[in-house]
């Protein structure tokens, strides 16, 4: 009898143990991998079931929370009150009492390394490669071969940072090679197809380029002038452009959207590309120009640089008064000649209001 009872005593501490260590183990059924939905009760590596299914159920009744003070009220109101100017402060680009605007540390640390980028002479084309590099190539041959790309980037719909890389590297391209007129189409469409490789997710193939063309050109010819600007850029195909310094600026400094701001910038960004005499400045100040004459454009009665924008970009605005005169006599410009950017822009109808606006602005 007394061994039968030991007997019955040791299997229960068995089952006891067993079923201990039955909790510090995954159980097999769960080894396959689920999807999310169906893990309504999942199991921790520590044995613990995690209820991930939401439903009515037993819950523990919570404490009224004691009533705030008078001291708590005010104090949670002033701190409402300085978050609504911090967001305020942010929006129209006023510095606060600080040094930086909140939140775009970062931001500015990019913006200077872009910016020593851009400054690095092996990566800027000369200013008068026109007069001292070109005999055969004039600015107005320029001038409608960047017209045309514009017309090549709408119709396979590449990013914007596609045109500006391939105008980039024609122009670095000019600056140390002579090149006859009758291939200076070749040479655009060589680099919008590498500006392409390095930008889009799926560019056009070699013939598309060669269609665009009429033929002109073979698959042989682009393939050769292809490697000759690759050689001559040693590979480094990235390079910070105006849309670069754009987009960086307008998302650090104004926190919020407004596409006839957004748009006008572009507008006049892209037409710097037309113009020859603006390869003189940098992309950054060129972005910064755009920026200050779309605010003044759009807002005549306020003062179109903030602090912010100057501590933040690091121009000051008599250092932008000849690119901004410049981006205002292409805006005039761009009424009789080069259509292309301008129908580009004319087929969104947000930009409806700024075209017209032009007509009568400055």
């Amino acid at each position: 009898m007394a061994d039968k009872e030991n007997q019955l005593c040791d299997r229960r501490r068995d089952s006891r143990k067993r079923g201990y260590e039955s909790t510090l183990t995954l159980p097999k059924a769960i080894e396959k991998r689920a999807v999310l939905g169906e893990l309504t009760n999942s199991i921790t590596p520590n044995g613990c079931r995690l209820n991930l299914k939401q439903g009515p159920g037993k819950t523990r009744k919570r404490k009224p929370d004691p009533a705030p003070s008078e001291e708590d009220v005010a104090v949670v109101a002033e701190e409402k009150v300085n978050n609504e100017i911090r967001v305020n402060v942010a929006a129209v680009g006023v510095r606060s009492g600080s040094n930086e605007l909140p939140g775009t540390g970062h931001a500015s640390l990019i913006y200077q390394h872009l910016h020593s980028l851009e400054v690095n002479e092996t990566r800027r084309p000369l200013s008068n490669y026109m007069e001292k590099v070109q005999k055969d190539i004039k600015p107005v041959m320029r001038e409608v071969l960047i017209d045309w790309l514009v017309e090549v980037a709408e119709e396979y719909k590449f990013v914007s940072d596609t045109l500006y890389l391939a105008v980039a590297y024609i122009d670095r391209y000019l600056s140390s090679s002579e090149l006859n007129r009758n291939k200076l189409q070749l040479l655009g469409v060589s680099c919008m197809f590498i500006a392409a490789k390095f930008e889009e997710v799926s560019p056009p193939h070699i013939e598309d380029f060669c269609y665009i063309t009429d033929n002109t050109y073979t698959k042989e010819e682009v393939v050769l002038m292809e490697r000759d600007v690759l050689k001559f850029l040693d590979f480094e195909m990235g390079n910070p452009s105006i849309k670069t310094f754009l987009r960086l600026t307008k998302f650090s400094i104004f926190q919020f959207s407004n596409l006839q701001f957004d748009f006008l910038c572009c507008y006049l960004a892209e037409l710097s590309l037309l113009e020859y005499r603006c390869i003189q400045y940098i992309p950054s100040k060129v972005a910064a120009s755009a920026i200050f004459l779309s605010r003044f454009i759009l807002q005549p009665n306020f003062h179109p640089w903030s602090p912010v924008l100057q501590q933040y970009t690091g121009y000051r605005p008599f250092e932008l008064k000849d690119c901004v005169l410049a981006l205002h006599y292409l805006r005039l410009k761009a009424e009789t000649s080069t259509q292309a950017i301008r129908k580009k822009y004319m087929d969104h109808k947000v930009f409806d209001f700024v075209i017209s606006y032009f007509s009568f602005a400055l």
